[in-house]
């Protein structure tokens, strides 16, 4: 079930970091209104994205990176 959703998640991620510095890169480009939604929209989704995906991979975050020193693996 996990690995099922951050099959999904993670290129739901990717797609909105790529949306999120193309809309920075363009942002002369764009009319106002178009990067408003895109970009603040795109923030909002990313961060919940990313804080889910911190959520699924709370078990190796855990293992991995938040040992203790001197803690025998």
């Amino acid at each position: 079930m996990k690995n099922t959703a951050l099959r999904i998640l993670n290129p739901f991620i990717g797609l909105l970091v790529l949306s999120q510095a193309g809309t920075a890169l363009f942002a002369d480009k764009l009319p106002h209104k178009v990067f408003e939604t895109v970009h603040e929209g795109g923030g909002m989704l990313l961060f919940t994205g990313v804080t889910l995906h911190v959520i699924l991979n709370f078990g190796w975050i855990r293992m991995n990176l938040l040992k203790r020193p001197g803690a025998k693996a």
